[in-house]
């Protein structure tokens, strides 16, 4: 496994973002990066919400886990296309959001990986109420596979920004997640 050892949006930028838009945004920082323990503390102090972690890039994930908390954020923790669900669910309820990368991470614009959607079922099905998130060459034409597999938040990249009407996209994807997790309450 590789991952960086940099980060593109540090914690500079995150605080300049904080500063200028307050505190309504919601910022989850999604670490891919090989020592992702080194980045709590400025992130914390930056004003993130959520630190988002890759399972594969750490030792010891509880105790991460724990100093994120004691860093007053909420919990992330990634899995990468190659990873075995079940290598994540003993996390689960230390958790708040499961994230399934649905391409392999790095770059943008790659083709949505279909084989992912079994892992967000699992995931729904096992964890009701995890909030579980899709990164990876999700837009309209991959968003109802997503939303009827149980993903509830969305990383939606070049869909969105390559659009004519980003705004729509945006709209659709919120939609269809929402109809989605509507129809789960009421199967229940």
């Amino acid at each position: 496994m590789h991952f960086v050892p940099n980060i593109t949006f540090g914690h500079p930028v995150v605080e300049s973002l904080q500063k200028q838009l307050g505190q309504d945004p919601f910022f989850d920082m999604h670490m891919m990066v090989s020592r992702p323990e080194q980045w709590v503390k400025p992130m914390a102090v930056a004003g993130a919400n959520q630190y988002t972690f890759h399972l594969e890039a750490t030792d010891n994930p509880g105790a991460l886990i724990k100093d994120i908390r004691e860093n007053g954020m909420k919990v992330g923790l990634a899995i990468k296309p190659g990873t075995s669900v079940e290598y994540l669910a003993p996390w689960a309820n230390q958790i708040d959001m499961a994230l399934v990368m649905t391409v392999e991470p790095g770059f943008g614009g790659q083709k949505f990986m279909e084989d992912m959607m079994p892992k967000v079922h699992w995931l729904r099905t096992q964890f009701p109420s995890l909030d579980i998130e899709v990164d990876g060459g999700v837009g309209p034409d991959t968003i109802h596979k997503c939303a009827e597999a149980g993903a509830n938040m969305i990383v939606s990249g070049s869909a969105i920004m390559r659009s004519e009407d980003p705004r729509s996209v945006i709209n659709l994807l919120r939609n269809v997640c929402s109809e989605a997790a509507q129809k789960r309450s009421l199967d229940r």
